[in-house]
């Protein structure tokens, strides 16, 4: 039995146009609210690639999402404006960030929005945008997007590279790279269904390509180039691949699906192959942003740790710096634990080999006497137990049996 082929799709457009596509529909049906299978009907597009046209609109402030479990979409204030054809334009023509132009949609200079302010990830964690080539880094990305510029991002783990591109594209699917990875995973595999029958369940690199969606390969570079090498075809000018596991069926990419990889340099087994290196035609050192987290009110002292460590990591004078991860987790820790066992955990999260230079970094700055990894200490008295707010002892013990 042959399976019948996709569909026939109209010429495929750049993301800015159908945002503007997606823009008019809504704004010339104010009172409506949309599906994505109603744009994607009505606009002759697929749903995926509808789909990362309507929740780019939304996170730019440009359409309304609602709806419970499907989302729904209609237009406001902004929607019209946006629905002008969009125009991708070159760095460098942006004004300075705070002034503010006039909106023109007849010159390859004509500016879209500038997100600056922070970004609600899926998981409800804020991202607070940061400067890329004269622009926020999320702009940049869906810039780069737009132009199907795939982008490597490289730098220490925990500086905040998945998070940046969870906050740029809210359609993301998400491939954690390790040693073990393997084709099955990124393509997909026969599984067992309840009834024992056997199913090809598709990877999320064809669910990537089928709907458009953006695919982020995270610590691709701890997965096999063998494997790496079943990606590539749907990078390059084919934008296709073949599922030889699955009666050599051939996938074929929608508008909308881009690929993103992260890289962790320092980390044991990483790699970056020439193959892999050249499939990414930009690529973006990441580091912490240590004025961030003081902005965020982490302890400027821990702070000031971190960041004299990290200049010792660029000397190569040592191996490990805290990033803006540790240090939020510094913060958390504080405030559930307090100060003493946050700068212990700080300690003993190290690895053992910078251990002591980190641990002589803390004392150092905070001015204690002598700290040590957070370690369990001896077993309390059946006397020191809590006990409930506003009990005592003698109750307690006549509960007990």
């Amino acid at each position: 039995m042959t399976t019948p082929g996709p569909p026939t799709r109209p010429a495929r457009t750049k993301g800015g146009e159908l945002r503007a596509k997606v823009a008019r529909l809504l704004a010339d049906r104010p009172a409506d609210t949309l599906t994505i299978g109603d744009m994607a009907r009505q606009l002759g597009h697929s749903h995926g690639a509808v789909r990362n046209a309507a929740l780019t609109l939304v996170r730019r402030g440009e359409a309304d999402q609602g709806g419970m479990g499907q989302p729904e979409f209609r237009a406001n204030a902004k929607t019209a404006a946006a629905a002008q054809t969009a125009v991708i334009s070159p760095p460098g023509t942006h004004p300075p960030r705070g002034q503010t132009t006039t909106a023109r949609t007849t010159t390859p200079a004509a500016a879209t929005p500038r997100q600056t302010g922070p970004i609600r990830r899926a998981g409800g964690q804020l991202y607070h945008p940061r400067e890329l080539a004269d622009l926020p880094d999320v702009e940049a990305l869906n810039r780069l997007r737009d132009a199907d510029v795939p982008v490597l991002l490289y730098g220490p783990p925990g500086t905040g590279k998945t998070s940046l591109v969870e906050a740029a594209f809210p359609d993301l699917l998400t491939v954690a790279g390790d040693g073990d990875t393997t084709v099955g995973d990124l393509i997909g595999e026969y599984t067992q269904d309840e009834t024992g029958a056997y199913v090809f369940q598709y990877g999320p690199l064809v669910t990537a390509m089928t709907e458009g969606r953006a695919l982020l390969i995270d610590d691709a570079t701890l997965i096999s180039p063998k494997v790496l090498a079943a990606l590539y075809p749907a990078m390059d000018g084919r934008r296709q691949i073949q599922v030889k596991a699955h009666k050599g069926e051939t996938i074929k990419a929608e508008p909308g699906f881009y690929v993103v990889a992260g890289h962790n340099p320092g980390v044991h087994g990483a790699v970056l192959t020439e193959a892999l290196a050249s499939r990414f035609s930009v690529q973006i050192q990441i580091g912490t942003d240590y004025d961030l987290a003081l902005a965020l009110r982490i302890d400027a002292r821990v702070v000031r740790v971190a960041r004299h460590l990290a200049h010792q990591v660029e000397l190569g004078e040592l191996g490990w710096a805290p990033q803006l991860r540790e240090l939020l987790s510094y913060q958390k820790t504080e405030a559930v634990l307090g100060t003493k066992a946050a700068l212990a955990n700080l300690v003993g999260i190290a690895p053992v080999e910078d251990r002591d230079i980190v641990a002589a970094a803390v004392i150092k700055a905070v001015g204690v006497k002598k700290i040590a990894p957070l370690t369990l200490g001896k077993q309390l008295p059946a006397s020191a137990a809590r006990q409930p707010p506003g009990s005592t002892g003698s109750a307690h013990r006549g509960r007990s049996r």
